[in-house]
């Protein structure tokens, strides 16, 4: 009601206003409240990577955790030489890299291990990898299983062939890519104009390797799919993917020395 004092007739006072100001007030605290128990569970749980440098796999599974802003340990595998006994005892079955340990529990297989991310690390500001739809979810693995199947396979046939197997290869790359820029269209990012998904962690993973592969093969991506490569150019501005991702050139110079050992003892 009104109210009134020295003869001045005042207007009701807002109670609703407030009431709504308060309900505001409140969720923001409580959404507040669970970010931080985040951040704290977050910095309380252990996190283990088990990684060889050049891996695409690996890769992966880094920028995950750090787009998702996750602390974790890395530690190197020497998968060529001497295997460290906890690789061997977190992957018995096919010890390889890479290995995620969470609070002593071990993960292998990179793209099952972007699933778990997801799906443990998740709050309303998190970035998801995977959409929650399941349509749009098995859309999604069957790209990266697609990209895993094709991109590394006639990838590694560029350079580990020579002469007429060597061309197919090349030109079962360049469709394969092709295939791949149709599918991303118009969009910033596999996931979207927004954000990337894990079809995008997938593909940029296998990015060190281009330069490699074209150096050896002979082509150029940016004439054959320079949508592609514009997409690369934009994943590589995310700090979590750049700072993640190995050194083209140092792949390109392991890769030289295991030709030149490769050729002075088999040839081709």
């Amino acid at each position: 009601q009104a109210c009134s004092e020295h003869g001045k007739v005042y207007p009701p006072f807002p109670t609703d206003f407030f009431i709504t100001q308060q309900k505001v007030f409140v969720k923001q605290k409580k959404n507040k409240e669970k970010e931080d128990q985040t951040k704290i569970k977050m910095a309380e749980e252990e996190v283990i990577v088990l990684n060889f440098w050049p891996s695409m796999f690996g890769a992966r599974v880094i920028m995950a955790l750090e787009e998702k802003e996750i602390k974790f340990e890395y530690k190197e595998e020497d998968v060529f030489g001497h295997k460290t006994d906890l690789l061997l005892q977190s992957n018995p079955v096919h010890k390889k890299i890479p290995v995620l340990i969470h609070n002593g529990k071990p993960l292998c297989e990179s793209n099952i291990i972007l699933e778990y991310i997801d799906e443990v690390w998740k709050d309303d500001k998190t970035l998801r990898l995977l959409p929650s739809d399941p349509y749009h979810k098995s859309q999604c693995r069957f790209w990266t299983d697609f990209i895993d199947k094709k991109v590394f396979d006639v990838g590694r046939r560029t350079w580990t062939k020579r002469g007429q197997e060597q061309e197919e290869a090349k030109r079962e790359f360049i469709e394969t890519l092709k295939v791949l820029e149709t599918e991303l269209g118009e969009k910033v990012y596999f996931g979207g104009n927004e954000t990337v998904s894990a079809v995008d962690l997938v593909l940029i993973s296998y990015y060190p390797w281009f330069h490699t592969w074209e150096t050896i093969g002979g082509f150029s991506l940016e004439d054959h799919t320079p949508k592609l490569m514009g997409w690369v150019r934009k994943c590589l501005t995310r700090p979590a993917i750049s700072k993640s991702l190995p050194d083209p050139l140092k792949i390109l110079d392991r890769v030289s020395q295991i030709i030149k050992v490769h050729e002075f003892f088999y040839g081709y």
